[in-house]
């Protein structure tokens, strides 16, 4: 598939919402650094997606919005349709739906409601998702989204089964760049694993009709000293080298110049047009976004 077939864009996934005003200050800060698209997580202890979705949008003119990503064994299908459709219109449809089978048992545990194994969790997520084409895609639903005949879909995942998933449904295919373990706990996984897993997701997506999206998750920008950057983060890298997380996605460090030709090069070996960095990152991230827009 052809890398080029989309633009890049840049996102940044917001984890500490705050009060309503910060919010707001929050989100017309990332709209004036040049974000393309506010991400909002989704775990328990943290304010629900789809209200701080809708305060972003009265907030801001530009940006898309999205969660990174909902956990589907929290959601009703159903219930998810519903939110997911009145969030698109109340955004004045700017909604880009972000779907993920759920890897954090205390967080079922509290809402009283079954971890499984990793195959009930992307069974359940596959049902979400055909669900949610059936149900919004009936012209008879309601409430209608604005886009239709849904928002656009990002599905985030590893394993054969989701992205046999992503390929087939997903506008957006989502990588982590990394393994995670029932704690949260995110363990990078080498390159050379990444991308297999990505060359494994375009054989399944071969026969797609228009290429996905691809996105990747950034875990660490540091404009700065790039070997410093990699011994911090080696320490939740276990099994990698400096070299390796120097090659890696999911950190991005040197000068400003360095970073926008890391996120070139990223592009050219992956196929990655979609980034997305966590919000400590957001001002540090910004500089780029106009770099590589002055070079477009």
């Amino acid at each position: 598939m052809n890398p080029y077939a989309h633009p890049f864009r840049f996102a940044v996934n917001m984890l500490s919402p705050g009060s309503a005003a910060e919010w707001r200050e929050k989100c017309r800060r990332a709209e004036a650094l040049g974000y393309d698209v506010i991400l909002v997580p989704d775990h328990l202890g943290m304010p629900a997606p789809f209200p701080s979705l809708v305060a972003a949008a009265e907030a801001t003119e530009r940006p898309r919005l999205g969660t990174m990503v909902l956990n589907a064994g929290l959601w009703n299908p159903a219930m998810l349709a519903r939110e997911a459709a009145t969030t698109d219109q109340l955004t004045g449809g700017r909604l880009e739906l972000g779907l993920g089978a759920g890897y954090v048992k205390a967080e079922h545990d509290r809402a009283g409601l079954p971890f499984g194994s990793p195959r009930e969790r992307v069974d359940h997520l596959e049902h979400t998702v055909r669900e949610l084409e059936r149900l919004l895609g009936d012209p008879e639903h309601a409430p209608r989204p604005a886009q239709g005949p849904r928002p656009p879909l990002l599905l985030g995942g590893n394993g054969d089964r989701m992205l046999r998933l992503a390929a087939r449904y997903a506008d957006i295919a989502a990588f982590s760049g990394a393994t995670t373990d029932d704690s949260g706990a995110i363990r990078p996984v080498s390159p050379a694993v990444l991308a297999e897993r990505v060359a494994r997701y375009q054989g399944f997506a071969a026969d797609r009709p228009e290429p996905a999206e691809l996105n990747i998750l950034v875990q660490r920008v540091v404009v700065g000293d790039r070997r410093a950057a990699a011994r911090e983060l080696l320490a939740q890298a276990p099994g990698l080298t400096e070299d390796e997380l120097l090659a890696h996605p999911v950190l991005l460090a040197g000068s400003v110049k360095d970073i926008a030709d890391q996120v070139r090069a990223h592009r050219e070996r992956f196929g990655f047009t979609y980034f997305t960095v966590l919000e400590p990152s957001m001002e540090a991230f910004a500089p780029v976004i106009e770099e590589l827009g002055r070079a477009a």
